[in-house]
């Protein structure tokens, strides 16, 4: 009876034993390659921006699936795509493409991959945030409304951008973006807010231009809160498209923890110029000058991801785009120019004629607006809009006849005073309370009796003046936010002392 048993428990165990199924793993073979580009036969299961691989003696190599027919995928490789050959076992990792996100981050340069370009050893995270994800609800977004101290005067005042804001820079080749972007980051160590996480994405670029921007950064203490995301102008035209979202995706990973962000994607053009690229490869079909038909999308769904969130932290968005000769009615400016919230144009004309930062005032608008600035900003920054607006009419009729009446030629050196104020060296960010200072001093008319050529000479001694002289002042404008009768009359006694024993 008892080997009778043992026998029935045998045969069930054996049964169970045959009707457990073999895993099945799905895989691909390498129908075709060329130019980076991989079609794979099999892999039914496969997802949109999944990673896919082959492994080929000690090397891995990855693949996004970007193309997704019937029996046939379209991947491009992301590494090591010479050791590439058709017949190659590829299979499915069941990982949509994400990057790895840590606080070691702060100070490094990384590919697209999340791999260091640096010499300063792995960066070691076990989180990943995936580079593709739905932008914040309205519900959970915030009103802009803090703002971002650029550093540079006439945006500061003039063209204000707030905490969560998505602000389009857009000119020619060489008129200034990246010095500008570069200024801005610069600038956020004098933020008596919060220093925000600063995150560059290269796009296309030299890796002399990166290397250079690295030195700054260094060489200014930047990199304590600055993060470098590299897709160079050698690299694969993937990981060009990837940059910007890993660059985003890596500020959300800050925002989520509470931390105000600025991101700066220099620039968009060479980024719509890949994914152009890579559909062509992709055989897909192409719309207006030869763009694919959603390269608006492209891009909104990269800049809608900036937000305020209530109660929690923010990702600003800087966008750079390259225009054509001044053509901002391009097809890629004007996706760009729709999809943010406003936009500072940079012109060639400008910038030849040595005003710096070639700042278009009439072009350049923020949507924001005065929102995003403080109460003292506010008070300085109204009187000069009105200014400058009377000075730009006043100019057109300088030019045809010299017979002015003599308000109209104290509104024109109004309007010249103002702009030779504004101007500013690269690399030279001016501190908001500096930037109150000045524009205070014209609204009152301290300037206004003043040669024209001596204003920028006057405007860097009356900044070391308040620099060594007058710290308590400033450090009143920074804890106040605001310009009070009492502190309006310090200001006024020590512009009096300054310009009573002022020697040019």
């Amino acid at each position: 009876m008892e080997d009778f048993q043992f026998l029935v428990e045998k045969l069930k165990r054996e049964i169970e034993i045959s009707e457990i199924k073999p895993e099945f793993k799905e895989i691909g073979k390498v129908l075709k390659f060329y130019d980076g580009v991989c079609w794979i036969d099999g892999l039914f299961s496969a997802k949109l921006n999944e990673v896919l691989y082959i492994e080929k003696n000690d090397k891995v190599i990855e693949l996004l699936a970007l193309n997704l027919e019937e029996g046939l995928i379209g991947a491009l490789a992301l590494n090591n795509q010479d050791s590439i050959k058709e017949g190659d076992i590829v299979k499915s990792s069941k990982r949509v493409i994400s990057v790895p996100v840590s606080d070691g981050l702060i100070g490094r340069v990384i590919n697209p991959l999340g791999k260091p370009l640096d010499d300063k050893g792995e960066i070691f995270s076990s989180t990943f945030y995936p580079i593709e994800k739905d932008a914040p609800s309205v519900l959970d977004r915030e009103p802009v409304k803090t703002p971002v101290h650029t550093g540079i005067k006439i945006i500061d005042a003039l063209i204000p951008i707030g905490r969560g804001q998505r602000e389009l820079i857009l000119g020619d080749r060489q008129t200034g973006k990246t010095s500008l972007a570069l200024d801005i980051i610069l600038n956020q160590k004098n933020d008596h807010l919060r220093t925000p996480i600063c995150i560059y994405v290269a796009i296309g670029q030299k890796l002399s231009k990166v290397r250079r921007i690295y030195e700054i950064l260094n060489k200014n203490q930047a990199l304590d809160y600055t993060i470098l995301v590299v897709a160079s102008a050698d690299d694969p035209a993937v990981l060009v498209y990837l940059a910007p979202y890993v660059g985003c995706a890596i500020g959300e990973y800050f925002m989520d923890k509470g931390e105000d962000v600025i991101v700066i994607y220099d620039d968009l053009t060479k980024h719509a110029w890949a994914w152009r690229e890579i559909n062509l490869l992709l055989k897909r079909p192409v719309a207006r000058e030869a763009y694919p038909g959603d390269i608006f999308y492209l891009h909104s769904r990269l800049l809608e991801r900036s937000a305020k969130i209530k109660g929690g932290g923010s990702l600003t968005a800087l966008p750079i785009c390259e225009t054509q000769l001044g053509d901002i009615s391009g097809y890629i400016p004007t996706n760009l120019i729709s999809i943010t919230d406003g936009q500072i144009y940079l012109e060639a004309d400008l910038f030849k004629a040595n005003f710096r930062p070639a700042i278009n005032i009439g072009l350049s608008v923020s949507r924001v607006g005065s929102k995003a600035q403080t109460k003292a900003m506010k008070k300085v920054s109204g009187r000069l809009k009105l200014d400058l607006a009377q000075f730009r009419e006043l100019e057109v009729f300088a030019q045809v006849t010299t017979e002015l009446p003599e308000d109209s030629r104290k509104i024109i050196k109004r309007g010249k005073i103002l702009l030779e104020i504004l101007k500013q060296k690269d690399l030279e960010p001016v501190s908001f309370e500096k930037t109150i200072v000045l524009l205070f001093a014209v609204n009152k008319g301290f300037f206004d009796n003043l040669e024209i050529e001596k204003i920028n000479i006057i405007v860097d001694k009356l900044i070391k003046y308040f620099d060594l002289n007058s710290l308590d002042t400033l450090e009143k404008i920074i804890n106040k936010m605001d310009l009070d009768e009492e502190l309006e009359n310090e200001l006024i006694s020590k512009l009096n002392y300054f310009f009573e024993n002022l020697d040019v």
